[in-house]
């Protein structure tokens, strides 16, 4: 069998700078890992981080192994909320953010096998190895776009978003924030990273 690239076979994944597209994402499964603060200084969204990718590295490669079902490893994700969403096409007050860290993980990867990865792992000690869980999200109707630029340039665009784009098509937020992280920022330069954001709407 040969290997699944989700990116290029799920519309979900698909964004254009300066386009701001309503899409229907359908029920995906995550790992995820909750936290809250700014990710630029909090040690557990760090440790978040370097919890994840090791963790859906190893599942690649036990589906590999066990199932014959080889897949791309997805791009770090996050789903962002504060009591005041202001600070995030506004104020963009970092230390008021509360986030779950997540990669998507194929639909054939079970409870089971995360247990058993979990447990291959725990000798390396990944930080947050025993916070990872795994659950699906189902976002339904969503309004996204693709952003070219540092992170916290993304204020501007999400305000567009919010204000203008949303409320111009009868419809309102509704869930939490979400953003894919197409680009490694370890290896990307600032004004060339490129993210997807992504808000559920409803009418």
């Amino acid at each position: 069998m040969g290997k699944v690239d989700f990116k290029k076979s799920l519309d979900a994944y698909r964004a254009k700078v300066g386009e701001f597209r309503i899409v229907e994402v359908p029920e995906l499964h995550y790992i995820m890992i909750d936290g809250q603060g700014d990710p630029n200084t909090a040690p557990e969204y760090r440790d978040a981080v370097e919890t994840l990718f090791p963790v859906a590295y190893k599942l690649k490669f036990v589906s590999k192994r066990e199932l014959d079902r080889d897949y791309t490893v997805m791009p770090l994700e996050g789903l962002w909320w504060a009591d005041d969403m202001d600070t995030f096409t506004v104020a963009r007050d970092t230390s008021q953010w509360c986030w779950t860290m997540m990669i998507m993980a194929p639909e054939w990867i079970d409870q089971a096998m995360l247990d058993r990865v979990v447990e291959m792992l725990s000798a390396d000690g990944p930080p947050r190895l025993r916070d990872v869980r795994l659950e699906p999200l189902a976002e339904g109707q969503c309004v996204q776009t693709l952003h070219v630029g540092p992170f916290d340039a993304e204020g501007p665009v999400l305000e567009t978003m919010h204000r203008d784009f949303i409320p111009s098509r009868g419809l309102k937020p509704r869930g939490k924030h979400h953003e894919i992280y197409l680009s490694d920022p370890r290896r990307t330069a600032p004004e060339k990273l490129r993210t997807i954001l992504r808000q559920p709407v409803q009418p």
